[in-house]
């Protein structure tokens, strides 16, 4: 269950991780456990003293709650002051980037759940070393409680990675803050033509992870699965979040709705701004565009026009050494090296989990979604005592399968969820 001592309610949420870690161990090898066992010290000492909860801790990454925005915004801003003047080991420079938010996240085993969890984190990816980011929540909330010597410069709006709505991002500064950083790590920043997301990504921890290890060390990567499982969705967000790594782009290519075999080159030609040129061919010219920069490819779709696919990619494969490509499609492309991640249902809760356990409840990424849309379709739907129940059962009967969970999700706004239930025999 969740720790009692966590703040419950409107919270503030403070995530910091270290910038360049992997590169850092690599630097000190050994050393590193020393660095990081200082860097938790320092941060912890921050948060305690402004009243903070350690929420979670995954590796150089720290996840603290507050009762209060002021109290969240002092500790970053202590904190930040703490690391910069430590003496660290070798004469390294250890550079941690901060993310702050203001919500109201549901509580469960692991801790905190929610979209707000999601936002204060990608707030924080968002950053550089040393920088503290905070959202319009907290500028709004916090008001003149602002600790003395503190500031909010607005830095604008940005779309932050597997955010379906755009945050106006301030940077906190003051005396012993870092001032000058490069632009925000946002989407509007990198070369891409991903489509701004309607809605909250959710879940899929595990295979955002399996996906964003491979495609480091393979050239093509394709996400398998039945229809509506949630491949291209799933694919999008890994885009996203690796964005950093593709100097020259990542770039969408959707083959749902090309029919000819012939019209793959121009489909991808198209995604990059590839003209035809009349002395080379159309995949020459795609080459020559890509050339020697990191490019990452999506290629959307591909299970009807699998011979035409592998052929065009075999090329750009051999021409283009930093290409990697990223497909989604029901089968295999059975190309040379690909590697394959499976894309499962969401997780379900287990038949032994009560209604009345809303925290085991609202672990369950089916659960999650589905609160998530009925809450788009109907403001101020929650997971609660009387609907957890019949949710669980439609995310069962549904097989946690994600298009099916959305398009049941979406009747709230003229059935209650025990009523969807009870209709799953029925077509939708």
């Amino acid at each position: 269950m969740t720790d009692p001592g966590l703040p419950s309610g409107t919270v503030t949420l403070l995530f910091t991780d270290i910038e360049g870690s992997t590169r850092l161990l690599q630097r000190l090898g050994d050393e590193y456990a020393v660095v990081l066992a200082e860097h938790h010290r320092l941060v912890e000492a921050a948060a305690a003293a402004h009243g903070g909860s350690r929420v979670d801790a995954a590796g150089d990454g720290l996840f603290y709650s507050f009762s209060t925005a002021r109290g969240g915004l002092a500790a970053a801003v202590g904190a930040q002051r703490e690391l910069g003047a430590h003496d660290w080991p070798s004469g390294e420079d250890v550079r941690v980037r901060m993310g702050i938010h203001i919500g109201e996240p549901m509580s469960a085993e692991t801790g905190y759940v929610g979209i707000d969890v999601h936002r204060a984190a990608r707030i924080c990816s968002a950053g550089h070393g040393g920088q503290i980011l905070a959202s319009e929540a907290v500028h709004t909330l916090i008001g003149a409680a602002v600790p003395a010597d503190v500031t909010l410069a607005d830095l604008g709006v940005h779309r932050l990675r597997g955010l379906d709505v755009p945050e106006r991002l301030y940077q906190v500064r003051g005396p012993g803050l870092a001032t000058e950083f490069p632009p925000v790590r946002s989407l509007d920043s990198i070369p891409n033509n991903l489509p701004r997301q309607l809605s909250s990504f959710i879940g899929r921890e595990a295979e955002i992870a399996a996906a964003t290890a491979q495609l480091r060390e393979t050239s093509v990567l394709t996400l398998t699965g039945p229809g509506g499982v949630g491949k291209t969705r799933l694919a999008l967000e890994i885009g996203a979040q690796l964005a950093d790594d593709y100097d020259g782009g990542v770039w969408l290519v959707d083959l749902g709705s090309v029919v000819e075999a012939s019209l793959v080159a121009d489909a991808v030609a198209s995604a990059l701004g590839v003209a035809q040129h009349p002395s080379m061919p159309l995949v020459g010219a795609i080459a020559a565009s890509i050339g020697g920069r990191r490019v990452l490819l999506i290629v959307d779709n591909c299970e009807h026009l699998l011979d035409a696919v592998v052929s065009l990619l075999e090329q750009l494969l051999g021409s283009c050494a930093n290409l990697r490509v990223l497909a989604t499609s029901r089968e295999a492309l059975g190309i040379g090296g690909e590697s394959l991640v499976p894309v499962p249902s969401m997780s379900l809760p287990p038949e032994s989990v009560a209604g009345h356990d809303l925290a085991a409840l609202a672990s369950c990424d089916a659960v999650r979604l589905f609160v998530d849309r009925a809450r788009a379709a109907m403001p101020g739907f929650v997971l609660d005592g009387e609907n957890a129940s019949p949710i669980a059962q439609i995310c069962r009967r549904l097989d946690g399968i994600p298009l099916a969970v959305e398009l049941a999700a979406a009747r709230v706004r003229t059935l209650p969820p025990s009523q969807i239930a009870s209709r799953l025999d029925h077509r939708f």
